[in-house]
């Protein structure tokens, strides 16, 4: 099996930096988790998504961080929370999944590419 990606499929995946605007727990999740809701602008506006990073991060330093996320995904049922995004970040099974963070003041929805 051929596991090149093709670069169609790649500009098929909308990456977008926003800024997270409030987390709450996840005591439903059946591992620790957070529920994330990231402002990605204008055009896009808050989506929430669920987060498996409560190894590495608390709940408050988390609000203000830009993130990246995949926002072209369908929506997706976690538990009784429905899913809006695919937050992304470096799997790190000792320490806690790292967000993928944007150190720099770039527009809520900016593409990443």
């Amino acid at each position: 099996m051929d596991s090149t990606l093709q670069w169609e499929t790649f500009e098929e995946v909308i990456m977008e930096v926003g800024v997270i605007i409030e987390v709450h727990d996840f005591p439903e999740a059946r591992s620790p988790a957070f529920i994330l809701h990231v402002d990605f602008g204008n055009e896009r506006g808050i989506l929430k998504t669920s987060a498996q990073i409560t190894k590495r991060y608390s709940k408050d330093n988390l609000v203000g961080k830009r993130i990246v996320g995949v926002v072209n995904f369908p929506p997706k049922q976690i538990g009784p929370m429905i899913s809006e995004f695919l937050l992304l970040g470096a799997l790190d099974p000792i320490e806690g999944t790292a967000l993928l963070e944007v150190d720099s003041d770039v527009p809520l929805g900016s593409r990443i590419a």
